[in-house]
């Protein structure tokens, strides 16, 4: 239910010290930029900690049949040939770590991911409602410190020698449901900073921290992997619960905070500025009071959204159910991907499962640009639902080429995974970042922010089911041969393409019947006119009247010279 909100906010202890030392408080734009790098950290540090259980799973189920590792290769020491057996406490763990080395060991990796993604995906409408109604910073402090602990406690199983699969199953559970306060509030806090305009593709540029996350997370998972699996765990979960006290200290997540007016009110015309989304506010009167502690009574007359009201805003079940497809591929990917490498022949050989780590990050370079080129493309066109298709069908010969040619050498499986990075990781990127905050902003509630998690959560939440069920489906395919697990993919991303048809035949729609504006302000709109003569050519008379329509002979004499 939709219920108003009287949180009691205070301005961050950071920026009260700033402020204190350097006298004056920072302009709006400076606080844009502080806002859009400290929700960058804080995502990535959420995705860097979700990559452990990645690099780890050659390690935890190994394959004993594999040849010669591949050498070093392109850049010295980074790609690495070592295997795990650098300690004598590691040796044990060279046939793998019992309950994931047995026969069913494959099986038991992805009900493990199941459990993270099944947990993160039903606290993801939680955390959505939650993070409309309580302090976004507060909540996402709290989210960022329990996810540390928690994948941190899942590698202490290796320091105190654990083994049974209840503990490790418990301990994703749990912080898969402190993970999902993440995205909700990131999101959310970006779009009461920022309006509409460009959205796409600042929100393309600023997702890079998924695919930044992935890769700080793979490359330090993979730098401890010598000393012990337990540390690929430890190390992200360290990084995390840093940068929850980084957003604890400096992250202010409403305008009104620090005393500017909130992006997304509606401002009178006679006091809107020039450009106003871009211009330097100054500070005026704002919907908060403040006091000399700091303390502020903010958003009193928003009302937070129920799940139901968010559901019926157009645009959300659509996307939500592609997204639940495009997940469903992107994390098949985020979790599967170095196994496959490290399991599969390229040039002839295997890599090592610290090469199959860091070789994996190239994906997510791919991404980043497929990011970036999605919302930039979405802007130009203004339309987010055809860009997001294009990109997943064309997501699928990618996949295609990459399992069929992957193999033949290492630079064309690098080349190959970054185009297939570029276009699955595009629409999901897209999706998740500006179609929610459009659709968390739409008119239907009355631009409204407090709907913004909510939607958010909706549509992250509804494509959490898929990313579940990718890498659970990967798990049981993968022992059939991973040719099964691709067409899995391929057909996931055609549906999600699919799904999208009719919004994108809205788009298009749209786009044909948009009148264009000449420079003498006429509508130059040949359909138009031709169905206003036809449907009133039976009426004209002397004098120039269309039915109950006067024009004046000027007006004919431009009908007639169209």
């Amino acid at each position: 239910m939709a219920g108003n909100s009287d949180t009691v906010r205070q301005t961050p202890p950071g920026i009260l010290l700033i402020r204190k030392i350097r006298g004056k408080d920072w302009s709006l734009t400076t606080y844009r930029y502080i806002i859009l790098l400290i929700t960058f950290i804080a995502y990535a540090c959420y995705h860097a900690s979700r990559k452990p259980s990645s690099i780890v799973k050659s390690v935890l189920c190994p394959d004993p049949v594999k040849g010669p590792k591949k050498k070093p290769w392109p850049i010295g020491e980074f790609f690495v040939r070592q295997e795990f057996v650098g300690l004598d406490r590691n040796v044990s763990t060279a046939k793998g770590w019992d309950p994931f080395n047995g026969t069913h060991g494959t099986s038991k990796l992805g009900e493990i991911d199941l459990a993270f993604l099944a947990c993160y995906s039903v606290g993801m409408f939680v955390a959505g409602h939650l993070g409309d109604t309580l302090d976004l910073r507060l909540f996402l402090t709290t989210g960022m410190v329990g996810s540390g602990i928690f994948v941190g406690l899942f590698g202490m199983g290796y320091f105190l020698d654990i083994h049974a699969f209840g503990f490790y199953l418990i301990m994703q559970m749990v912080a898969g449901l402190f993970q999902a306060t993440g995205w909700p509030s990131v999101v959310a806090v970006i779009g009461n900073w920022f309006g509409k305009r460009k959205r796409g593709l600042i929100m393309g540029v600023w997702n890079a921290h998924t695919s930044v996350g992935n890769i700080s997370g793979s490359l330090l998972a993979a730098s401890v992997l010598d000393y012990g699996w337990g540390w690929s765990f430890i190390l992200p979960g360290a990084s995390i619960v840093m940068g929850g006290i980084i957003v604890y200290l400096f992250l202010a997540a409403y305008p009104e905070d620090v005393g500017f007016p909130y992006a997304n009110d509606p401002i009178p015309s006679s006091e809107r500025l020039p450009n106003d989304e871009e211009s330097h506010m100054q500070k005026g009167k704002t919907a908060a009071v403040e006091n000399n502690s700091g303390i502020r009574y903010g958003s009193g007359s928003r009302t937070s959204v129920g799940l139901f009201q968010a559901c019926l805003i157009p645009g959300v079940i659509p996307f939500a159910f592609c997204l639940f497809f495009a997940k469903l591929v992107a994390y098949t990917f985020l979790y599967w991907l170095p196994f496959y490498l490290s399991q599969t022949e390229i040039g002839g050989e295997y890599l090592s499962v610290k090469t199959a780590g860091n070789l994996s990050t190239l994906f997510d370079v791919g991404g980043i640009f497929g990011g970036i080129i999605a919302g930039y493309i979405s802007d130009k066109l203004k339309a987010r639902a055809t860009t997001a298709a294009t990109f997943m069908y064309a997501a699928i010969p990618s996949m295609l080429l990459y399992r069929t040619y992957g193999s033949v050498s290492q630079t064309v499986n690098i080349v190959l995974m970054m185009v297939a990075g570029l276009f699955v990781n595009g629409p999901y990127a897209l999706i998740t970042t500006a179609v929610s905050a459009d659709l968390g902003t739409h008119s239907s509630v009355r631009g409204d922010s407090r709907a913004l998690a909510t939607v958010t959560a909706i549509i992250d939440g509804t494509g959490s089911v898929g990313a579940a069920l990718g890498p659970l489906l990967t798990g049981f395919l993968s022992t059939q041969g991973w040719d099964a697990v691709f067409i899995m993919l391929m057909v996931g991303a055609l549906i999600a393409g699919l799904l999208l048809s009719r919004l994108v035949v809205a788009e298009i729609t749209e786009k044909i019947r948009r009148p264009v504006t000449t420079s003498n302000g006429w509508q130059n709109n040949e359909g138009n006119l031709i169905d206003l003569f036809t449907h009133d050519i039976a009426h004209i008379k002397f004098g120039c009247v269309f039915k109950s329509r006067q024009f004046s002979l000027e007006t004919m004499s431009h009908l007639f010279l169209v």
